[in-house]
Order: C-alpha cells, then sequence, then structure tokens
C-alpha cells in the first residue's frame, strides 16, 4: 500500500520550534507511542483484574480483582506493597485512592452491592501474609452491584458510588462509618444524589421511564460540579451538583432530575436496542470532551458543550431529517458561497497542505476503484477532513465527503451506512447539486430499507445527470425493489391470514421483550425488592430466529436471523396482587404525573469523532480512556486480546498491542510518565513503556501482531459486532426468566461473559 503523508513529526522538532510544554506534549508523544511496548508483568492475583487506576502522584498503582483482593503496587519498585483481603463476597469492580490522604485510604466496590474503605497505616509493619484488615468504613446502601466509583480532587471526605439499582451515592466519612444504620433497611440510608430508577430512555423523544442501571460515573478534574453517568442506555448523562435536589432516601420512587446534557450519537439516539448500553464514559483531563465507550458498538467523543459552545447539538427529529429529501430537491443549483466561505488561508505553507491533502485524496480514490485497502482509504479522508479542516477549499473538502461516504457503503463495518449519510448531507450542503452525494444518499437508505426515501435521492440526481449510467441503473433496481415488495404484499393478501400468529399477538423482536423485562419497574410506592417489577401480567410467549445468513460482511440492520428460541416469562400471582395492593394508595406516583403532563423531549449533543477497530461485547467493565495530560490520544481495550490507541483529532489508529489472553478491559496512563498499565481476563496487570528499538503502527508483547495483521484483527473484531448483536443476555434477565425450550440453532445465549 501506498504510504500516507500524514502529519506525524518527532520529538527533535517539537525541540526546535521552543517554547513547547513539556509535560502536555512530550508525555503522550505520537513517536514515544509506536515504540510503545510490553515491559513487565505484575503478579499477585488469582483472578481477573477489574480495575486499575495510579495515585495523583503516579507512584503508586492499585488493582480489584475477582479474587476479592485489593493490591498496591509500587510504580518504581514495581512490586507488590500490600494485598488486601476486601471481604467482598463477589467481584471487586472498582478501586480508587481516596484523594489528600497521603493514600493511606483505597476505597472499592463489588459485585455483593457493598462500598469497603480501608486505612493502609493499619498494614504498617505487617507481612504480605498478615493482609486481612476490618474495613473502616462499610455502606451496605445498594441493592445490585456496584459497578463504579469516583473521587474528587481535594476532597479527602467522599466517595460516589453508581449501581445497577439506578442510583448514584454519596457516601461522607464524617457522617458515619456504616449505612444503613443498625436496624434500618437500605432504602432508608440518605445518601442518594441522583435517583435513575425511573430515568432510561429507549430513544430520544421518549420519556424516561425505566429503571437505569448505572455502568459508570466520573467527575470532571477542572469543574468538580459536573457529574457525568451512563447506564444501561445508550444516553450518558451530563449533571451539574449545584443544581441536584439535597440528598434524599430511596424509599419512594421520584421523577428522574434534569439533566444539563444529554450526550449520544445521533445515530444511535433513535434504536432502542436492548443490547446498547454505555459500558464507560470519562471527562478529558481538561473536562472539555467525554469519551463514550458502548457494548456492541464503538468508541466516541463528545464536546461537554456546557456553556453552550461549538458542541452540535439535536432533536428527536433532526434523525428523520437527515434522510429527508425535500431540502435538496428545492434548491437544484450550486451554492454561491462555493469556495468562499471556509476557505484556505492566504499564507505561504497553505499551498504545500493542499497538495498533500489531494495526494491523500488520491489514495482514497484508488482505494475505492481498486476495492481494496477500504480502511486506510477512509483514513486518509479522515486526515485530510479532521486534520486540515480549516485550510482546505469546499470543492475539495466535497470531494473527500463524497469518497469517504462512498468507502463507507462499499467497508460496511457496523454503523459506517450512518456516516455515509453524515458526509453525503455534508457535501449536499456545499453543492445541492452534488449528483455523487446524491448517489451515495440513495445506497446508504437502500442498505437501510429506506427504498422509498432512496428513490427519490436517486431520481434528483438521474435529473441533475440523465446519462450517467450508474444512477439510471439505482433508479431502475430500486423500482423493481418496490414493485416486488408491492407484488408480494397483494400475494400475501389475496392468501388471507393463514399463517396467524399464536394467541393473535404481533411479532415481537427479542430486544423488545429484553428492554421491556429489564425495565418494567414500574414507579410505585413504598419499599419493595427490585426484582418484583414486571409489565407482564400473563404468560408470553415469542420465537425468535438466531443465525446470520448471508455474507458476514454485509450490512448488519440488514441481515435474516434464522432457528428459534422460545422463552416464556410469568408472573406469579402474588406479585401480582401485592403490586396491586400497593398502587392502590399513597401519593400519584411519578409515573402518574407523566401521565398527566406531555413530556417534552430534550436535546442531546451529538458525536463529534468514532474511533473503531476494536470489539466491546463480551464484558460490561470495558473502559475507554484519554492518554497523557493533553488528552490528545484515545486508549480502550478489547475483547480480541488486544488493546487500541487512535489519535483523537482524526480517529486514526496509531497502535494496536497484545495485552491479554483473552480480553483487555482496563487501560489507565500514568498521571506523568509515557506509562500505560492495562489488565483484563488475565490474572496479572501488563505495564507498557516506550521501550522498543524499532516504531511500529501495530505491534505488542513477544508475540504481538505484525503490521500486515492489522486488517485481518479488526476486520474479524467487526465481524464479532455484526454476529453477536442480540445475542448475550443482560445477566439481570436470567435471574427472571425460566428458559423451556431452546431449540436448533446456533445461538446459546447463555454464554459465559466475565463480568
Amino acid at each position: 500500500m501506498e504510504t500516507m503523508n500524514l502529519h506525524d513529526g518527532n520529538i527533535t522538532h517539537l525541540l526546535e520550534s521552543r517554547g513547547i510544554d513539556f509535560r502536555y506534549k512530550l508525555q503522550m508523544h505520537s513517536s514515544l507511542i509506536r515504540r510503545l511496548s510490553h515491559e513487565r508483568e505484575l503478579e499477585g492475583h488469582d483472578g481477573c483484574v477489574n480495575d486499575v487506576s495510579w495515585n495523583s502522584r503516579g507512584s503508586l498503582l492499585i488493582s480489584g480483582s475477582d479474587d476479592g483482593h485489593i493490591n498496591i503496587w509500587s510504580y518504581a519498585g514495581h512490586r507488590l506493597l500490600h494485598s488486601i483481603e476486601s471481604g467482598h463476597s463477589n467481584n471487586i469492580f472498582c478501586t480508587r485512592f481516596v484523594p489528600e490522604t497521603s493514600d493511606e485510604l483505597v476505597v472499592s466496590g463489588a459485585g455483593d452491592s457493598e462500598v469497603r474503605l480501608f486505612n493502609l497505616s493499619r498494614l504498617s509493619g505487617r507481612g504480605l501474609e498478615e493482609n486481612a484488615i476490618a474495613p473502616s468504613a462499610l455502606f451496605q446502601c445498594h441493592s445490585k452491584r456496584v459497578k463504579k466509583l469516583a473521587v474528587e480532587v481535594g476532597n479527602p471526605n467522599m466517595v460516589w458510588s453508581a449501581s445497577e439499582d439506578g442510583t448514584l451515592r454519596q457516601h461522607d466519612f464524617r457522617e458515619g462509618a456504616s449505612c444503613p444504620p443498625a436496624g434500618a433497611s437500605h432504602q432508608e440510608c440518605r445518601n442518594v444524589l441522583l435517583d435513575l430508577r425511573c430515568g432510561a430512555k429507549r430513544s430520544l423523544a421518549d420519556a424516561p421511564k425505566q429503571l437505569l442501571a448505572l455502568k459508570s460515573c466520573d467527575i470532571s478534574l477542572t469543574r468538580p460540579h459536573l457529574f457525568l453517568v451512563g447506564g444501561s442506555d445508550a444516553f450518558a448523562r451530563l449533571y451539574d451538583r449545584r443544581m441536584l435536589p439535597p440528598l434524599t432516601s430511596c424509599s419512594k420512587r421520584m421523577k428522574s432530575p434534569p439533566c444539563v446534557n444529554y450526550l449520544c450519537p445521533m445515530h444511535l439516539s433513535e434504536r432502542g436496542r436492548a443490547s446498547l448500553h454505555l459500558t464507560h464514559v470519562t471527562f478529558s483531563p481538561n473536562g472539555e470532551e467525554v469519551l463514550l465507550s458502548y457494548s456492541n458498538e464503538h468508541v466516541y467523543l463528545m464536546d461537554v458543550d456546557y456553556a453552550g459552545g461549538s458542541a452540535i447539538q439535536y432533536t428527536s427529529g433532526d434523525v428523520s431529517k437527515l434522510m429527508n429529501p425535500s431540502p435538496f430537491l428545492n434548491v437544484m443549483q450550486v451554492q454561491s458561497s462555493n469556495g468562499s466561505q471556509n476557505g484556505p488561508h492566504t499564507k505561504t505553507n497553505v499551498t504545500s497542505t493542499i497538495n498533500k491533502c489531494r495526494e491523500l485524496l488520491k489514495i482514497a480514490e484508488k482505494s475505492l476503484t481498486e476495492g481494496t485497502n477500504y480502511f486506510y482509504g477512509i483514513e486518509a479522508c479522515n486526515e485530510v477532513l479532521n486534520g486540515h479542516v480549516c485550510e482546505i477549499e469546499l470543492t475539495l473538502r466535497h470531494d473527500c465527503l463524497c469518497t469517504r461516504a462512498a468507502l463507507y457503503l462499499k467497508r460496511k463495518w457496523k454503523n459506517d451506512v450512518h456516516m455515509a449519510i453524515r458526509d453525503c448531507n455534508e457535501a449536499l450542503r456545499i453543492i445541492t447539486t452534488s449528483v455523487r452525494a446524491l448517489l451515495f444518499m440513495s445506497e446508504a437508505l437502500v442498505q437501510l430499507g429506506k427504498h422509498e426515501e432512496a428513490l427519490d435521492f436517486a431520481t434528483a440526481a438521474q435529473c441533475l445527470d440523465p446519462y450517467y449510467f450508474e444512477v439510471t441503473e439505482k433508479v431502475e433496481n430500486i423500482k423493481r425493489h418496490l414493485a416486488e415488495v408491492e407484488a408480494e404484499r397483494g400475494n400475501k393478501g389475496n392468501n388471507g391470514a393463514h399463517k396467524s400468529e399464536p394467541r393473535g399477538a404481533r411479532v415481537l423482536s427479542l430486544s423488545d421483550i429484553f428492554y421491556r423485562e429489564m425495565n418494567s419497574d414500574a414507579p410505585q410506592e413504598g419499599p419493595r425488592s427490585e426484582r418484583e417489577d414486571s409489565d407482564y401480567d400473563e404468560e408470553l410467549e415469542l420465537d425468535f430466529e438466531t443465525s446470520i445468513s448471508g455474507d458476514e460482511g454485509q450490512d448488519v440492520e440488514s441481515n435474516t436471523l434464522h432457528g428459534s428460541l422460545n422463552l416464556r416469562i410469568r408472573r406469579g400471582e402474588s406479585n401480582r396482587e401485592s403490586r396491586g395492593a400497593n398502587g392502590s394508595s399513597g401519593s400519584p406516583t411519578s409515573s402518574s404525573l407523566n401521565d398527566r403532563v406531555p413530556y417534552q423531549p430534550e436535546a442531546a449533543i451529538d458525536m463529534r469523532q468514532r474511533f473503531v477497530g476494536h470489539c466491546n461485547i463480551g464484558t460490561d467493565i470495558k473502559q475507554a480512556s484519554f492518554l497523557g495530560l493533553g488528552g490528545k490520544y484515545v486508549a480502550s481495550g478489547s475483547d480480541c486480546g488486544r488493546w487500541f490507541i487512535w489519535e483523537k483529532r482524526t480517529g486514526r489508529l496509531i497502535k494496536m498491542l497484545a495485552g491479554d489472553e483473552t480480553v483487555v478491559n482496563c487501560v489507565q496512563c500514568h498521571p506523568f510518565d509515557c506509562v500505560v498499565a492495562t489488565s483484563g481476563i488475565d490474572n496479572t496487570i501488563k505495564i507498557w513503556t516506550p521501550t522498543a528499538s524499532v516504531p511500529s503502527i501495530v505491534a505488542g508483547g513477544a508475540a504481538g501482531p505484525e503490521t500486515a495483521d492489522v486488517l485481518d484483527v479488526i476486520e474479524s473484531n467487526q465481524r464479532r459486532l455484526c454476529r453477536n448483536r442480540e445475542t448475550i443476555l443482560p445477566i439481570g434477565l436470567l435471574e427472571r426468566i425460566q428458559m423451556q425450550e431452546l431449540t436448533e440453532g446456533s445461538l446459546h445465549p447463555f454464554e459465559c461473559a466475565q463480568s
């Protein structure tokens, strides 16, 4: 493949430029990242290492594991200092040093729903074998797994915990060493900062109603009043602590408090798939950006836009507008601003930049023409559109957008079709009579099964260029398809209802059933078990087809599934009776209040960048992190046992390293050095430093992948994302349904997923 002329330099260039901030620019420079290699392993756990975290000075590393131990490691000596037998009865998911305590206080959260505080000074003078100490504080307020802890810089008195019970709680060490008090229930603890048990949304237009099982939370380093949470739906939520009501108990279900902003890529905001949820959310070091890592999806970069800055906001109606041809068909002329707005700056170095961009575009067009290396063709376009957006003229930008859209439609990775629609819309804003943009928009809508809308765009392109064979062929193909669909409808109508559905019910997707079952926690008065919640008043049966047919590389949304999975979901009579009793008295619930007041959908912040190549399916604790104080690079673990590093600005893959025999979950950068700690299913922690003798794009460990293997790895990951859509059941659902029959087919829905 041709070598792309990218903007990477080396440290010598930085030194020659003078006046640099070494901490920000040298800690994670691309020339150092390319030399990252596996330096050593830290051994001391007997189970999966689910979380690693550095202290503020970078001198210590803390880790939590399935073995129930909290380990403290020395960074300088690379040795185990303490191994605390935590007393947790289930997997430890999160551990943190409490700030401003001389690193003597550490806190942990686990699958047993508990948060425990330990004082390391009690281990003074003990050996590694004498590791059992009583917790300094024990908080048993949550009713489900604690998945994430957050601490505030400069605050030694508080820690915040996010749980799958739908609450974010604030634990103040000054108010007591245990919670709830003796003889009280967990529902009486008045430490709930966010009650999101009625906070989940299936789409942006929906009112929040269902339980939002929290998976992750973070506090901004620069504006600690800002909280970011993510959970069992597609929307991350930004909250301002100063605008929240006082701490409450969870004895009553309350309407979820309003957030400052919802954050979600536009193309994910209307899906509502049960399998789509966030596994990790985090602020950038400067607090201006956030990363969202989705299960069964990619990693996305968003602007916080707290003060109403430059972030792109959208409403629920904007999704359909992207696919509406009316705005473009009404104005069939080249915009007069073409080449005048946002054009190149008149500087001496602009010419060389434009020439470089044109060379990159040629590489992308060659990939499209030859039908190979779509990945590198898209990265070449990313370099032009994201790396030099202010320096290129509009015509070059338009051509690059159209080429990238065509490459997306050829590559067909997950949601590439939606990226193509974005590019086509932007190209049509530059040149409304762009035949290429109209043609590619038509193809994208065909891939989404929206043939009528696709015909409108294809017809518009044909009107502009009647002699363009590809456009004429596209129009004929769409018309033929629509005619076949209409004929099939007629045949079905003539045949009558010879294939009636059992019980006269409509066919429901497995996503619909799982979503309703997992989020059926209708708000009710009074304390009761979370697991009594369900909307089902009678037995429900469904059939689900389960094996993907056709080419695995085709667009996921058009895949047909075969086989059958019969589920029977039943509510006991006693639960129905108790619910009826509970619901018949007391003050109005949040549900009834919502029915009285029409819901006004909020706006959401759209994505700025997408990072692809990894696979996030098997675990729900997979992290995405900013690397370095400048946060110019993004990293994530993967189910393929590797971890990935991308350039934040362009989304370009910089490095891929083999970090685990099975799955890499955690990636945490050292506060000041070019050092990264990773962990996963293995019972060791890997330390990575820029010590490789030769820089490379992809390498790692003793048996890291060669450069030629990168496409094989990431394409395999994309196939896994496509194949595993809807096939891993939420663990909470397994506690509430009974599997009656699993007939022939390739689906194994109860496959073991770590953590």
